[in-house]
């Protein structure tokens, strides 16, 4: 099968890629680089240097003819989206559309979006929290990737295309950007590796959903085979302070650095953890790798990332 993956030189879309080729699959991956790397391209697929936003991205669509769309590009950042919620907005909503355009020319089949789950409903009315409970982002990147979900569904009411929405926890591990305000592990442990202080941005009881991009990729295969279409959370349960992090990337490093703590950043929720039960029930999707397993692999990363800058 041929799948179009956009943001397939980030983070989690290019381990996305990479399971899809193990699986066999023909890749096509649309990328701007703006946050997405060349050194995580694997050699196998082919690949456009092209922003969703943009009018040639009809060209790609003509020229690949994909079945499949596994859609990872955006604008990331929730503190970045309060600042500039127009960028973030043109980003991830018309941006989108301009891709789910040329998924109706072309007769795209199917589109897996990598929605978020962290930043959309605001502070929890329970925990873990499932796909009913209510919405309520508290930042416009939370709203934007939200709004896209709506469209979504009116692209298979209105032409027929199937969708399947993944709605994403932290998601860390190898290949994660340290530069910006999201990755913490990579943050931490890049830090430690150099001696350089971390920061704790509260006082260290904000939780988050920790789930290893191994484990996230296989998410995306479970949603490409399955016929089942509509939203999934996707997660361990399991609430993880902000001090937890800090200290599972310690030991893995081997630092005996203590954090640096400061003010708390607009947009940001205080406790979150998701329900995937749905997902493990119509999609066969269960996390696999617990968080000091997938922390010491993403520390091992890093290090040789390290030493090898060093030399």
């Amino acid at each position: 099968m041929k799948i179009l993956v956009t943001g397939g030189a980030g983070f989690i879309g290019s381990h996305v890629c990479d399971h899809l080729l193990a699986s066999g699959h023909e890749v096509v991956i649309v990328d701007n680089l703006i946050t997405g790397k060349q050194e995580n391209l694997p050699a196998q697929a082919a690949f456009y240097e092209v922003d969703i936003r943009d009018a040639s991205l009809a060209d790609v669509f003509e020229r690949e003819k994909p079945q499949v769309v596994i859609h990872h590009a955006a604008h990331i950042y929730v503190t970045a989206s309060v600042r500039e919620p127009s960028y973030d907005a043109s980003v991830n909503i018309l941006g989108s559309l301009n891709l789910f355009e040329c998924c109706r020319r072309s007769g795209v089949r199917k589109i897996i979006y990598a929605g978020t789950g962290g930043a959309l409903f605001g502070e929890a009315q329970y925990l873990p929290v499932d796909e009913d409970h209510p919405i309520a982002p508290l930042s416009p990147y939370g709203v934007s990737k939200h709004t896209v979900e709506h469209y979504l569904f009116t692209y298979q009411v209105n032409h027929g295309i199937d969708y399947v929405v993944l709605r994403y926890p932290n998601v860390y591990g190898p290949r994660q950007d340290p530069h910006g305000e999201a990755g913490v592990v990579a943050i931490f442990a890049l830090a430690m590796l150099a001696g350089q202080p971390c920061t704790i941005f509260g006082d260290g009881t904000k939780t988050r959903d920790y789930c290893y991009v191994g484990d996230i990729a296989e998410a995306n295969l479970a949603a490409l085979n399955s016929s089942a279409s509509g939203i999934y959370n996707l997660g361990r349960g399991i609430e993880v302070s902000d001090q937890e992090i800090f200290e599972t990337v310690r030991r893995a490093v081997g630092s005996d650095t203590e954090p640096v703590y400061a003010p708390v950043r607009p947009g940001e929720v205080q406790r979150i953890a998701l329900d995937a039960s749905r997902a493990e029930r119509e999609l066969g999707w269960r996390w696999k790798v617990d968080l000091p397993e997938g922390v010491r692999r993403a520390v091992e990363f890093y290090r040789v990332q390290t030493e090898r800058e060093r030399t």
